[in-house]
């Protein structure tokens, strides 16, 4: 797992943008799928399936929390209220929708790749709708973000759209914009397949010198990659510059205000749209919450800390089974895995290709399981046979979280990534020996994950460029309700995240569920999905607290 994606999982579908987007991996923990610090995308439900009841209960607490760990962050600050002068042809534009992907609209427009210079050149973004099906009073549009950073809103849109509720679809055309430097929207270019093969493979757990040297290596090699085919983009896909390009397109899809859902790092997106243009803000959802109050480590640490209690259940859910293939209690659940990692390190595994699965490639296996209920299944069955000698099931589990496709090609995703996370936040180390002194608090917040997540933290400290962002805490001062989804067992966005921002919003409202997966709404539960889909429709914001049973 060598980034880990907040990624976001997709209402209704899998969400295979995070598996979907990474966390913001690299800086802030957050694939897959998310994956770690989010994106990817994670996995979801099944667009077809019926709705599951669910009820409310007694919520865990619905106060704000701070993460322990935070380094002292600074108020985002809103823009000016009105629409600068050299961004007066950008916000005039006018979209030609043409028909694209079996019954979307595609549509592209321009945005500057610098807002402070917007005289210094352009890029041009992609977004698709599915228009509403007139069954319903038109409110606008409904932008979906699935997280990543990295995750194709497009691509996620086509998957996930007929999943939606049917008001919200008559109510909206439905909307997708890829990111700047994602999928469509002039994507960000690294490694080729043959080489990002042989990145996924490396060891993220050095054990000696000449181990460490070829991670640094591996980290320098992708970094370089990124610099030679990307050039100035790299400096210019911040999460800053997303959320402003959100805005454009707003004006051009002709809303006065911005209606959105975002999932994982697709909060962090949205949380960041509010704070600009927070008079702008209708009603925004932003499920499978990130903190934008972290630092790099503190958020990769917490992150860590997810995935340990996300593997507590699955261990807890496997024992009481017969054939569990780590054991039959949650101890020695643990112990297996962590034996299993040790051999793999020592022996990858044959599988039926001719590729062999390494320990990071086991690990990101296991890690990929965690964002949904539903892979346990897998998962077991993966760790059945890797404890038999084959690794064909946990590298399939891998591949799946960098969405590597049967043709062995890979997705922009993972190249994304890395360069917003890397822009977004200063690196959590500069070297080796600040990894190292690091391990024993990241162990401690998981014994399983925290080495992994500790060294995957390195990479941004050889990134080309320096970080244009930093912590921070949005308040979106006079902003319309704002609500904001935290399930209680989250891998990839900790529920304390969600407490967090939930508190740091003027106008947050908390929706927690007692559940597990990475993100809520979409998932089949009637409590969730009842109190979000009304307050998309009608504007009623669920009160703060509410919290919804499994």
């Amino acid at each position: 797992m060598r980034a880990v994606r907040p990624t976001g999982a997709p209402v209704a579908a899998p969400d295979r943008s995070r598996s979907a987007v990474r966390l913001r991996a690299v800086a802030v923990a957050g694939a897959v799928t998310g994956l770690l610090l989010g994106g990817c995308s994670a996995p979801g439900a099944d667009p077809t399936s019926p709705p599951a009841s669910g009820s409310a209960s007694a919520p865990p607490s619905s106060s704000a929390r701070p993460v322990a760990g935070a380094a002292p962050a600074t108020p985002l600050e809103p823009l000016p209220a009105g629409i600068p002068a050299a961004l007066a042809g950008y916000y005039g534009q006018k979209l030609s929708w043409q028909s694209c992907d079996a019954g979307f609209e595609c549509t592209t427009f321009k945005v500057p790749l610098d807002y402070a210079n917007p005289g210094g050149g352009d890029i041009s973004l992609t977004a698709a709708r599915r228009p509403s099906d007139g069954s319903s009073k038109r409110i606008g549009s409904l932008l979906l973000n699935p997280g990543g950073p990295g995750g194709s809103a497009v691509e996620y849109l086509e998957a996930a759209a007929g999943g939606y509720d049917t008001g919200v679809r008559g109510a909206y055309d439905l909307v997708g914009l890829d990111p700047r430097g994602v999928g469509r929207s002039s994507p960000v270019g690294c490694l080729s397949s043959e080489r990002m093969d042989a990145y996924t493979a490396v060891d993220i757990t050095p054990d000696d010198q000449a181990e460490t040297d070829a991670l640094v290596k591996s980290d320098q090699e992708f970094a370089d990659a990124c610099r030679q085919t990307s050039g100035a983009l790299l400096g210019h896909v911040s999460t800053v510059e997303a959320a402003r390009d959100m805005d454009v397109l707003r004006a051009l899809l002709g809303d006065d205000q911005l209606h959105y859902v975002g999932k994982s790092y697709g909060t962090y997106l949205g949380a960041t749209y509010a704070g600009l243009f927070p008079a702008r803000v209708g009603r925004l959802v932003l499920d499978g919450a990130m903190d934008p109050s972290l630092d790099s480590v503190a958020g990769n640490r917490t992150q860590a800390g997810g995935f340990e209690t996300a593997w507590a259940a699955f261990a807890k859910d496997c024992v009481k089974r017969d054939g569990c293939p780590v054991g039959t209690t949650e101890q020695q659940a643990g112990e297996r895995l962590d034996a299993l990692f040790k051999s793999i390190d020592a022996q990858p595994l044959a599988t039926d290709s001719d590729r062999r699965l390494t320990e990071s490639q086991a690990t990101t296996g296991v890690i990929e399981a965690m964002y949904a209920e539903f892979l346990w299944p897998e998962l077991r069955s993966a760790l059945t046979d890797a404890r038999a000698g084959d690794g064909t099931g946990l590298l399939k589990l891998s591949d799946s979280y960098y969405n590597r496709a049967d043709d062995g090609s890979y997705p922009n995703l993972m190249f994304a990534n890395m360069a917003v996370n890397c822009l977004d936040l200063p690196a959590a180390f500069a070297a080796p020996a600040d990894v190292q002194r690091a391990v024993p608090d990241f162990e401690q917040a998981s014994p399983h994950f925290g080495r992994d997540m500790a060294w995957m933290a390195l990479a941004c400290g050889y990134w080309p460029v320096a970080a244009t962002g930093a912590p921070h805490t949005v308040r979106a001062a006079g902003a319309a309700p704002i609500v904001v989804v935290g399930t209680v067992r989250d891998p990839a966005t900790p529920y304390a995240w969600a407490q967090s921002l939930a508190g740091q919003l003027e106008s947050g409202r908390l929706i927690t569920y007692d559940g597990d997966g990475h993100t809520a709404y979409g998932r089949h539960n009637a409590c969730v999905d009842g109190a979000v889909n009304r307050y998309l429709l009608t504007g009623q914001a669920p009160d703060n607290g509410l919290s919804c049973a499994k």
